[in-house]
Parts: structure tokens; sequence; C-alpha cells
């Protein structure tokens, strides 16, 4: 289960990394971009602890609790996409006007 343990750190990682970018950055399409993308590392995280979590300890409070947590994290990351991807042609359009290319 050690991989599992190494996507849950990279996923909080790439998350923590996304949302001081978005803290530090002054556009603000890039900023719903950054936090799309943040959305995404944190529903991926979610839903590797509940799978970490139905193998290290098998039971029923167990298997409800990481259900939920796969839900919900799964919820997040399909949301995060969504945003992404929406956002995705503003933000470009923004850096082209901002850089003056």
């Amino acid at each position: 289960m050690y991989f599992l343990a190494f996507f849950i750190t990279l996923a909080f990682t790439f998350y923590i990394f996304y949302k001081v970018k978005q803290v530090r950055s002054n556009r603000p399409m890039e900023k719903k971009w950054l936090s799309a993308k943040a959305s995404i590392a944190l529903g991926l995280f979610v839903s590797l602890f509940g799978i970490n979590q139905l193998v290290l300890f098998p039971g029923t409070v167990t298997y409800i609790v990481g259900a939920l947590f796969i839900l919900i994290g799964i919820g997040s990351t399909w949301a995060g996409f969504k945003l992404y991807k929406h956002v995705l042609p503003y933000a470009e359009r923004e850096a082209k006007e901002l850089n003056g290319n």
C-alpha cells in the first residue's frame, strides 16, 4: 500500500502548490484556473484516502465512510475538471492580453 501513500502525498502536495500559486496570482481568470486545478488535486486526495482506508481497515463503518470519501472526491475532481475546461480559454486570453502578445 506504499503506492497509495505515495499518490496521496503527491495529490496533497499538488493541492498546496496550486493554492499557494492561486493566492500569489493577481489575474482573476488565472486565479479561477488555479483554483480548478487545486480542486482536482484535492478530489484525488480525498478519493485516494478513502480507497486507502478501505484497504487498511476492513469493516462496516470503514466501508461507509470510505465510500463517502470516494464519492465526495470524485465529485470534487469532476467539478474541478469542468471548471478547468471552462476557464482555460479565458485564462489564456487574459495571459496574452497582459503579456502583450
